[in-house]
């Protein structure tokens, strides 16, 4: 069943606001930015790739809101905490917020480097953070400024990773949980002040975007059966399959209800029950899983090859 989405409720609640973005160079923040733009919000839009940043700024020449950019490294405290000064100052006020950046890593514990760790860590925890702090107050005194006729949200990028641990992938889980844990904890706390600001943990399955094609890996991963290299790119691109314009309405749609949480595809709902079913023994339910389908693969492919000889 396709995801419901109204357009209306979107245009509602973002319309005249301003809304940042991290990562809006590519993938699902490219796709904020192109939807946010059509509900008529000003836009305020940073990526490391400065290349990526400039073709998401000129497919947004047809609207007519504000848009400012900057190259932005998220895990650099101070440049992100000077890109939220600088949002404030062109924008005179900022509504939302949407840590979006995020790379990942695929390695065993054993051979991936502390360096790799900090650098997963960096980016996609620490950015975000670095993002909720640096935008939080401001979030508020734009509130404050305009009374109730304003919105105010924070939308920080989990993923299916923040809900279940996949071998080979422990430094980007633990990255992901901990952006979990962040966002419940933020959410009971502004519900207690009542200050009209809220947040949505956002745990998208496999979206279309760069992060396979951009991510650091190594042959450590073989000891466990998986593959490296560009045949382990493309395996992991292989699991990409969701489109990030829908992934990116069915977020501002979370946010516009204010939901504490959003699930994007099939796949982060099944592994969510799965893990509601079964909090302790999921990872062995997982393994059998993979190694059923590597058999069956196996099996067709020397099929396949039966057949042309």
């Amino acid at each position: 069943m396709a995801p419901y989405i109204d357009q209306d409720v979107i245009t509602h609640f973002y319309q005249g606001h301003v809304a940042a973005i991290t990562g809006a160079g590519s993938g699902i923040g490219r796709a904020l930015a192109l939807n946010l733009a059509q509900a008529g919000c000003n836009l305020a839009l940073s990526d490391i790739n400065a290349k990526n940043l400039a073709e998401t700024e000129q497919l947004l020449n047809p609207f007519e809101i504000k848009i400012t950019t900057q190259a932005l490294d998220v895990s650099d405290k101070e440049a992100v905490f000077g890109w939220a000064d600088h949002v404030m100052r062109d924008h005179t006020q900022v509504n939302f917020i949407f840590n979006n950046a995020g790379v990942a890593l695929s390695s065993t514990v054993e051979g991936e480097s502390v360096e790799d760790i900090e650098w997963v860590m960096g980016i996609n925890f620490w950015g975000m953070v670095y993002g909720t702090k640096a935008f939080l107050p401001l979030i508020k005194q734009s509130m404050q400024q305009a009374g109730n006729a304003k919105h105010g949200h924070i939308i920080n990028i989990s993923s299916l990773f923040g809900i279940i641990a996949q071998p080979a992938q422990s430094a980007y889980n633990a990255s992901k949980f901990a952006i979990r844990g962040f966002n419940e904890s933020l959410r009971q706390e502004l519900d207690i002040e009542r200050s009209g600001v809220s947040i949505t943990s956002v745990h998208p399955g496999g979206i279309k975007t760069n992060i396979a094609n951009n991510a650091r890996g190594n042959e450590s991963v073989s000891a466990l059966g998986m593959a490296t290299g560009v045949k382990g790119l493309k395996s992991f691109n292989k699991l990409l399959k969701f489109d990030p314009d829908m992934a990116a309405k069915i977020i501002l749609m979370a946010a516009a209800k204010n939901q504490p949480r959003c699930l994007i595809g099939d796949d982060a709902k099944l592994i969510d029950l799965l893990q509601r079913l079964c909090p302790s023994h999921y990872g062995k339910i997982m393994n059998k899983a993979n190694k059923l389908a590597a058999k069956a693969k196996k099996s067709r492919r020397k099929r396949t090859t039966t057949q042309k000889q």
